[in-house]
């Protein structure tokens, strides 16, 4: 019988983190669910049995960072897999976003994320063997208005991750990064909420359900990037580094983002 893997996973409280613990503690596979939200992430890891188990991580805090990473050893006896998942968004056009909120959204949706990786990158170094993976966003290809920060920071994210792993090619350390489109949690309401951040919904949404099985499956077979979806995910990417075309197709985008949300809304009415 294969030996149960140890999964470490941010933002596990609720949406893309939370069915992933989900899916992983159902394959009888050992899961530390991390949110700062403690009280959710230990509700629902006492939904889900024995393999199951919280901590409190606010990701910005390094030192929290390394309580968690103890508490899964202390836990489980090993660690293999870091799921880096949590992030925010501020949405609204930039010049009304507060410059704290902005700074916010690079604090968590970067400096978190890079943390938790180095911190855990020296775990596995030491033990030979490792897997670090990073649910980013098709936003980190293709900058939209009234998230722009958000963009910013998976921009940069992706940047990280793989300038990271290419450093760290020679470790026996995998790196995986996967990243979702419009994704139906909470974060998907709040844009929802601000007409400025329409062309969110320019895709269709998928639910976290969905993104979990895309994110399992790239850990099993050890992918090194996955975007959502595949198909047309080379149209998205050559957009995305055209800012000339961008900007042309801007209001296309914005009226398609329109009839997106209209959708949407009439659906779950």
């Amino acid at each position: 019988m294969t030996q149960p893997r140890t999964y470490l996973i941010t933002g596990a409280a609720s949406g893309i983190g939370a069915a992933i613990a989900t899916k992983l503690a159902r394959a009888r596979q050992n899961v530390m669910l991390a949110d700062i939200n403690a009280e959710g992430a230990s509700a629902l890891a006492a939904t889900l049995g024995t393999r199951a188990s919280a901590v409190a991580l606010d990701i910005r805090d390094p030192a929290a960072w390394e309580r968690a990473f103890d508490a899964t050893v202390a836990r489980f006896g090993d660690f293999d897999v870091l799921i880096n998942n949590a992030g925010l968004v501020r949405t609204g056009l930039a010049k009304n976003v507060a410059i704290a909120d902005h700074q916010l959204t690079m604090d968590t949706n970067l400096m978190g994320p890079v943390t938790g990786m180095v911190g855990a990158f020296k775990r596995f170094e030491k033990q030979g063997a490792g897997h670090l993976v990073t649910v980013c966003s098709m936003t980190s290809f293709l900058p939209f208005p009234g998230v722009a920060i958000y963009g910013a920071s998976k921009h940069a994210l992706r940047a990280f991750h793989h300038g990271m792993a290419i450093e760290e090619r020679h470790s026996g350390v995998d790196f995986t990064i996967v990243h979702p489109t419009a994704t139906e949690t909470p974060m998907l309401d709040q844009e929802a909420a601000d007409p400025d951040a329409v062309m969110c919904f320019v895709a269709p949404s998928v639910s976290a359900e969905t993104v979990a099985d895309t994110v399992i499956k790239a850990i099993k077979r050890k992918a090194i990037e996955v975007c959502m979806p595949q198909a047309g995910s080379g149209t998205v990417k050559a957009l995305g580094v055209d800012p000339k075309k961008l900007r042309a197709y801007a209001d296309h985008l914005e009226a398609m983002g329109k009839d997106g949300l209209a959708k949407r809304q009439s659906s779950a009415a």
